[in-house]
């Protein structure tokens, strides 16, 4: 174990940030530079939430220890470098919390996972969750569990939604919300990163920045990200066990939301797969292949109207249409500071 008090290594610690538009906010007293494991982050505007996000990270029930990188991302407002500090000067928590001047999900997102990667050189494992999800008790002992007996690059988990608007609990079967899996074991792929794991030697595998500053503002970098990491050869696992929930408050259950939501997971489905296109034909192909799915997705919105709520039959149909509306240029911004719905 490797501690070193955080007043007397505050060039330590300005080192792991060398970049100009990320400065350090809050430290914990002491730091384990040792540890194997650090939780990553991303904040923006949700200091009460972060609250119970952080409560859930200090009541981990696992031997290991591990650190914490906090990413605000309010440059102006910094909501919740206040919280972090408080967590990590009391010691419930240790490691940093930073801020990201310049705004954007992939920003945040990076900023979390090189700092972390830079401040503990020891540590070759990285999870990540948001300041709206609350990790279970024994999430991260399940994480790292299954990627030491699996030897995976990359583990996910389920993040389950609890509705603030309980009158919905159908909403739980909605696309957008469901799980991508629903076992535990090797999957091909994941999607996201509001729960996983990543290693070391995954990152280390792509130049920097690993989220593509294209997804910046669409949302996406993550997807993208694990695709790259897929036709790198590496291993997905999937622990359906490690479950993390997140609270959706009652502005995103609305129908305008959800459906702008399907129209935006297609547009990151045609740019991940136009980015993966390696020539003018291959990218010729993803153009008709996203063209022609907008009829086939029109008849299956049809089937699903038989057994689904309407809401969750548009869905196939919305996907299609944001696919085909990317393809034409159209590309929704909801991670700019002003479309963020909280």
């Amino acid at each position: 174990m490797t501690l070193i008090p955080t007043d007397l290594s505050a060039s330590r610690i300005s080192d792991a940030v060398r970049d100009p538009n990320r400065e350090i906010a809050a430290s914990s007293r002491v730091i384990d530079l040792s540890v194997g494991i650090v939780v990553c982050i991303p904040c923006f505007r949700r200091p009460h939430h972060l609250r119970l996000t952080l409560d859930s990270l200090a009541s981990q029930r696992t031997p290991r220890s591990f650190a914490v990188v906090m990413v605000e991302n309010d440059a102006v407002g910094r909501e919740s470098t206040p919280v972090a500090a408080e967590y990590l000067a009391d010691g419930r928590l240790q490691g940093v919390c930073l801020v990201e001047k310049r705004q954007g999900n992939c920003q945040a997102i990076n900023a979390a996972f090189e700092t972390a990667q830079a401040l503990f050189p020891a540590a070759t494992r990285f999870l990540m969750i948001d300041d709206d999800e609350i990790a279970s008790p024994d999430w991260l002992e399940l994480m790292v569990r299954t990627a030491e007996a699996t030897g995976a690059d990359v583990v996910g988990g389920p993040v389950l939604p609890v509705f603030d608007d309980d009158s919905k609990p159908w909403l739980a079967r909605h696309p957008a919300f469901c799980p991508a899996y629903d076992y535990s074991g090797a999957v091909p792929l994941i999607y996201g990163c509001g729960n996983c794991l990543i290693t070391r030697a995954a990152f280390e595998r792509f130049d920097r920045p690993a989220f593509d500053l294209r997804f910046n503002f669409l949302g996406g970098g993550d997807c993208d990200f694990f695709v790259r990491c897929r036709d790198a050869g590496m291993i997905f696992h999937w622990t359906a066990e490690a479950v993390i929930t997140e609270t959706v408050p009652q502005s995103r259950t609305s129908l305008g939301w959800i459906a702008k939501r399907g129209l935006r997971i297609g547009a990151i489905n045609y740019r991940v797969q136009y980015k993966a296109a390696r020539s003018a034909g291959a990218r010729a192909r993803v153009f008709a292949q996203m063209l022609g799915r907008l009829p086939l997705s029109l008849v299956r919105s049809a089937r699903l109207l038989a057994t689904s709520k309407a809401v969750v039959a548009m869905h196939p149909a919305l996907v299609a249409l944001g696919s085909m509306l990317a393809a034409f240029g159209f590309a929704p911004k909801p991670y700019e500071a002003s479309k963020i719905v909280s």
